[in-house]
Formats: C-alpha cells, structure tokens, sequence
C-alpha cells in the first residue's frame, strides 16, 4: 500500500475532483476503476485502516476492531432484527464470510421489468462478473471441508435436497490434503484498495462526512476526522462529483442528512435469518474451522440454509437464547455447530435520522407471511439436521424448547412467536433502489441520483429488492457496469 496516499485533513477545504465517500466492495471498485482512468479521487471513510491481520478473523477483537457499535446494531420491528455492518477501511468485505453468488437471472429479469432498469440482463453483466471474480480470486475450496459444512451436505443427501459448495474470495496457500485449507480473504484492502491507491487514489481514512451540499456546479461535503478518542477535527472537502457508498443503511442517513430524501430510505431489504444451534455426538468444530462452505438451495428463493461461523464466543452468544445450557459450550463447543435458514421475505423497513444521534433508527416490518416461511424454514433444517445425526438442536427462540428427535418438530408454531424469536441478518440492500420507474427509484439505472447533477450511488443501496443470495457479487458487478458507464459518458 502507497503510504503517501494515506492522507490527513488539511486546514483549508480539500479539493478533488471525485469524492468516493465509504470504501467497502461498491466504494472500493469505484475508487478503483476512476483513479485507473487517470480521475483525481479521494476516498473516504469512516472506521480506521486496519490490514486483514490486524485481529483474529471471526473473533471478538476483531467485532470491536471493524464492526459498527461491536456488531450490536439493530432494526426494530415485531421481532426487531440485529444486523452487522462493517465499519472500516474495505466496509463490509473485511467481516463477511466470503461466499459467493452471481445475482439469479429470474431477480434481474424482476429488476428490469418491476424498477425499469436498463442493461441489466444476466448477458449485460457476465463481463462484469467475471472482470469481479478474477480480481478477488473467487474459487471453490481446494480440498476437504469442515467437518460441520459436511453435516449440511449430508442431511441434504439423504433427503434428496439440493446443496452445493458456494464458491469463496480467498487466496489458498499450499495444500496439505487431510487439513482443512488454510487461506486469505481477498477483501477490499487485498484486492481494488491497493490497486486504487497505486494508480493515485489518495484514502482518508477516521472521516465521518456529515451532509453534502451543492454550490453551481461543485459539491461541498462537511464532516469530522477523529483518530481513537482524540479530540473531533473539522472537515471541508470540495468536489465536482460524488459516489456515495455507504451501505443500505448510512447511504440514506447522509442523504437524508442533506435534505435529499425522494425514494431515499423507504424501501429498505434484508435476509431475516433464524439460527439453531446443533449438537452431535461426534466433533465436528475446531479453532481453525473458518467459514463453512455447503448451502441448501432446495427452497430457493423462498428461503435457504447454510452453517455459519461457530466459534466458540459465537457459539456463546447463540446460546444466550438457552441460559440453562450457556455450561454445554463450555464444556462440548467441539460438538457444536451454528445452522442457518434464511428468508428473502415480503417485509420492508426504513431509515431515518434522529436530532442529535448520529445512527439512523431503522425500522423493519416483518409479515405474518415471514414468519410463517420462519417457522416453516426453521422446521425444514431442523429435520435435515437430524438426518445428519444431530443429538440435540438449540432453536433461536428465548427460553424455549430444545428439539431433541423428529417427533419434536411439532413443538415449533405455525408462526414463529413475535416476542421470543430473535432474528438476524449479515445481508441488508434495497434502500435507495435503481431503475427509471420514478414512482419507486431514489437512482436512475446506472446509479446517478434523480434530480441532481454529479452525484452517485453504489452500493448495496441499489440492488431493487432482496435478490435471495450473498449479495458481494451482484454489489461488485453492478458498481463496474456502473462506473465504466460514467467513465464512458
């Protein structure tokens, strides 16, 4: 990384040419591709630059390290959803588990015809994916599983389910062929930040932009810089034009912040996600288990399953639902593993600014319908979860049962119950949506803000509705399309 191009506030405004405000994979491929083209660029961003081995990955470091507020963030409806957001120099992509999906055809196809989105076809962007996934090395595991992936694989089997390895954007080193691979996440400070900065880029990192405004032709953009607890410094930056990319939720808050508000904010998706945590009589964790890599997509879109990070301080914080079994992590982490189903859903949320907060309150509406696919989800992994031989599984529902057998699966409601269950998502998108239908659309289809001259959106922002995957890909791909039709016009 060019240390140059690491740069402080000065005193008088900062003037640039394009300001790319937030630096995960939509910021960071945008800064990326216009400072290749030869574009003065700034970008900037909130949290600190910390490399991928600052911290442990998946630890509670690196939760206090790079996520906002420690990862307790949440969206509050009846149940409210915690969600995470990452909070750093690379965004998102520095936390997240790394799989990778191409955005479906038939949700390109609903994008295109519902939001009126031009060039969107799954032939339109196979360039861009493919330009995506070589710059981040996506590749399928080359070699044995984890243990507790497997369980997925094998519950699915022997119910003749459909599941699959979901690629990942990780760097392997050499092989040792009866060890779990040992690997990189190409995120966004291994891949497009040091190519940005080594084409000129400069990065401003511990910058929170406030508002932006515009003056004739020129953007002004207000905020602070502060290192740790040092005390807040004054920020003005100037700039022709702006990429705003900030993620689902803190795009709409700086919007909003600015007044600028049509379509910004009211449509806001997400994955509501359901855990159990299962327990078997044999090991199936480790320390070094990294991220599990089978899917279920039987279902899909409806609703899906997968093994999350497990842990043993993720395994602890699942089994806060179950106070009276916090002891069996203690004492059987090895035998345990956290299962996920996850909804695409009917429901939508917002985000609004509060006087004197600097986090927006988010709100998010489930249906009855959502909790009806909850439960009904919830069901389906625990069934497979016990063709894997699961002795005992831990639903996320406070102190409620423990499903111990098949015959058990009766115990869960029709409907998940409103109070007790709580939910989840890593996948939020949807809050300021593309598309030329002006009745639902914050953005045109390639991003610029309608209404306004020079200012952009790209990022999970746009992305119309939920698209039912990990959404990374379908962000990286559709912030290429973007900026190369900029550069172009």
């Amino acid at each position: 990384m060019s240390e140059s191009n690491l740069i402080s506030p000065s005193a008088s405004p900062l003037k640039v040419e394009i300001a790319v405000i937030g630096s995960g994979p939509g910021g960071a491929i945008t800064a990326c591709l216009l400072a290749e083209a030869g574009r003065d660029v700034l970008l900037i961003e909130e949290g600190e630059y910390l490399p991928l081995e600052s911290c442990e990955p998946f630890s509670v470091v690196e939760m206090t390290q790079k996520y906002r507020n420690g990862g307790l963030t949440a969206a509050f409806g009846q149940p409210k959803v915690q969600y995470v957001e990452g909070r750093c120099v690379g965004g998102g992509s520095e936390i997240n588990s790394g799989l990778y999906h191409r955005t479906p055809p038939n949700i390109l196809a609903q994008w295109s015809q519902e939001f009126e989105v031009e060039s969107l076809t799954e032939a339109d962007l196979i360039p861009h994916f493919e330009a995506c996934e070589q710059a981040v090395n996506v590749c399928y595991l080359p070699g044995k599983a984890p243990t507790a992936s497997l369980k997925l694989q094998e519950g699915a089997t022997r119910l003749n389910w459909q599941s699959l390895e979901v690629p990942r954007w990780f760097r392997y080193q050499e092989l040792d062929e009866t060890a779990i691979p040992k690997g990189t996440r190409q995120s966004m400070t291994e891949t497009f930040i040091p190519r940005a900065l080594k084409a000129g880029c400069k990065l401003l990192a511990n910058t929170w932009v406030k508002n932006i405004n515009q003056n004739h032709n020129n953007w002004s953009l207000t905020g602070y810089y502060q290192v740790n607890k040092s005390p807040k410094q004054l920020i003005e930056i100037q700039a022709e034009t702006i990429f705003v990319c900030c993620g689902a939720i803190q795009t709409p808050a700086l919007l909003r912040r600015s007044g600028i508000k049509n379509n910004i904010g009211n449509a806001l998706r997400m994955h509501p996600t359901v855990k159990i945590i299962a327990q078997f009589d044999q090991d199936i964790n480790t320390l070094d288990m990294g991220v599990p890599v089978h899917q279920v997509k039987e279902f899909s879109p409806k609703f899906s399953f997968g093994c999350s990070i497990s842990s043993p301080p993720y395994l602890s914080v699942g089994m806060t639902d179950h106070p009276e079994y916090t002891e069996e992590v203690q004492k059987n982490w090895q035998k345990m593993a956290i299962y996920y189903a996850m909804i695409t859903g009917e429901g939508y949320g917002t985000v609004r600014n509060i006087p004197f907060y600097r986090d927006p309150l988010v709100r998010y509406q489930l249906t009855s319908q959502d909790l009806k696919d909850l439960s009904e989800a919830l069901q389906k992994l625990a069934q497979l979860l016990f063709e894997a031989d699961a002795k005992i599984l831990y639903p996320s529902i406070s102190n409620s049962f423990t499903l111990t057998n098949s015959q058990d699966l009766a115990k869960i409601p029709e409907q998940l119950p409103i109070k007790q269950t709580n939910l989840m998502t890593v996948h939020v998108f949807s809050s300021c949506p593309m598309g030329e239908n002006l009745q639902k659309c914050a953005v045109n289809s390639f991003g610029k803000v309608h209404g306004f001259n020079n200012l952009y959106i790209a990022d999970a922002s746009l992305l119309c509705t939920a698209p039912g995957v990990n959404p990374q890909g379908s962000i990286m791909a559709i912030a290429r399309r973007n900026v190369l039709n900029f550069l172009r016009n």
